[in-house]
C-alpha cells in the first residue's frame, strides 16, 4: 500500500510503498477513505511532539473509512462498516476512561504519533472497541475526517468546557479548522461570536459561519478592539492557535470573571521557558483558565446528532481535496498559513 513517511524531523515527507498492516488483537485495520491535513501532524513533523519518536514515520490522525480487518477478541467492530475514531485512543480500562474521560487517557494511543498514522491507505488501530464510532450513512468520509480531531474538539471546548449559553460573546483567536469550527459551534448555542485572525479569506469564511465581528490581528491592538466589540470583554476566550501572543491576548480580552479555555497546541520545544498566560490578569479579574484536547467516542452521537438536526453544518469547513503525493508539500507548507478551510486528503 502506499503511505506519506518522512526519515527526519523537518525532512520534506515522501509517498511510498509499505507493507499491509495486520490488525492488532482488540483492534482493527481501516481503509482510509479521507483524512485530514491538521497543524498537529505539522508539529509532529518539526518533532515538536515528545510522543513522537520512532523514524521513519506516517503522520496522519484524523480520518474516516471502512473496516477492512478485525482482529482477535473485537466484539463492537465488523469487516466492511463505515467507521470514524477519536485522535486519542483511550485504554478503555484504567479509572479516567470509566468516568468518561478516555480522551485524557493516561495510556492514550493516538494515529500519527504514537504508531504510524492516516496519511496512508490503510491505518491500524488498537482497542477497537473502546473507541470505534459508527458513522451514519449521511455523514460523508470527508465531513467525518473534519470532524476526528478540529471540529469534535472544538465542539467539546465550546460545549462542555466553556460552557457556553445564549446571548454571550465568545471571541476566538486563530480561524484555522479548530477556530473556524468553534465560530460555527458557539453561534449555534447562541452567542455573538468574534473571530480574530490574519487571514482575510479565513475572516471572510469566519462571517459566512455566523461571526458577528472580525478583527484583522494584524492592524491594531487586538485585545483593545475585542474588548470594544465586546463592550468591555469577552465572556469567553478560545485560542484556537497556540501561541504565546494569541494566549496572552485571548486572556486580556475577557470581562471581569471571563473563561480562557486553550485548545491550540503550545509545545514545550516552542514556548519552553516563556509565560504563556498573563497570571497576573488572571487573578485580578477572577478568570477561568481552562484546557480542552478533543473529545471522548462517547461524545460523538450528541455532535452527530446536532449534525443531523441540521443545527451544525461542518461540510462548510471543507477546503480543498488533494491526492496522497500531494500531501507531502502540503503538510511542510502548514508553517506558512495556507487557504481557509479543512483540507482533506484522499489516498
Amino acid at each position: 500500500m502506499r503511505a506519506v513517511r518522512f526519515d527526519a524531523f523537518g525532512e520534506l515527507p515522501y509517498v511510498v510503498d509499505v507493507p499491509v498492516p495486520e490488525p492488532p488483537d482488540g483492534g482493527v485495520v481501516v481503509r482510509v477513505e479521507a483524512t485530514g491535513l491538521c497543524r498537529s501532524d505539522w508539529h509532529g513533523w518539526l518533532g515538536h511532539d515528545s510522543d513522537l519518536t520512532v523514524l521513519p514515520h506516517t503522520p496522519g490522525h484524523e480520518f474516516a473509512g471502512v473496516v477492512h480487518a478485525v482482529g482477535a477478541g473485537v466484539e463492537r467492530v465488523r469487516v466492511g462498516q463505515r467507521v470514524t475514531f477519536p485522535f486519542v485512543l483511550g485504554c478503555g480500562d484504567c479509572e479516567v476512561c470509566r468516568g468518561g474521560a478516555s480522551h485524557v487517557c493516561p495510556h492514550q494511543w493516538q494515529p500519527g504519533f504514537h504508531g504510524p498514522g492516516t496519511f496512508a491507505e490503510l491505518v491500524a488501530l488498537p482497542r477497537a472497541d473502546a473507541n470505534v464510532v459508527p458513522l451514519p450513512d449521511e455523514v460523508s468520509f470527508a465531513v467525518a475526517a473534519g470532524l476526528g480531531c478540529r471540529f469534535a474538539t472544538a465542539y467539546r471546548a465550546v460545549v462542555d468546557v466553556g460552557r457556553v449559553s445564549d446571548g454571550e460573546t465568545v471571541a476566538v483567536f486563530g480561524c484555522g479548522g479548530v477556530g473556524l469550527a468553534a465560530v460555527m459551534v458557539a453561534r449555534s448555542r447562541g452567542a455573538e461570536v468574534i473571530a480574530v485572525d490574519v487571514n482575510p479569506g479565513a475572516l471572510q469564511l469566519a462571517v459566512e459561519l455566523g461571526a458577528g465581528t472580525v478583527v484583522d490581528a494584524a492592524d491594531g491592538d487586538v485585545v483593545e478592539r475585542v474588548r470594544d466589540a465586546t463592550g468591555g470583554g469577552a465572556d469567553v476566550a478560545i485560542d484556537a492557535l497556540g501561541s504565546v501572543e494569541t494566549a496572552r491576548a485571548a486572556t486580556e480580552s475577557l470581562r471581569i470573571r471571563g473563561r480562557h479555555v486553550q485548545v491550540g497546541l503550545l509545545p514545550p520545544a516552542v514556548v519552553e521557558g516563556r509565560p504563556t498566560v498573563p497570571m497576573h490578569t488572571v487573578i485580578a479579574r477572577e478568570l477561568q483558565v481552562l484546557g480542552s484536547h478533543g473529545m471522548p467516542a462517547r461524545g460523538y452521537p450528541r455532535m452527530l446528532a446536532d449534525i443531523a438536526a441540521s443545527l451544525l453544518a461542518p461540510e462548510k469547513l471543507l477546503g480543498r481535496t488533494i491526492r496522497l503525493e500531494e500531501a507531502p508539500a502540503a503538510l511542510a507548507a502548514m508553517g506558512g498559513g495556507g487557504p481557509p478551510g479543512v483540507t482533506i486528503i484522499e489516498p
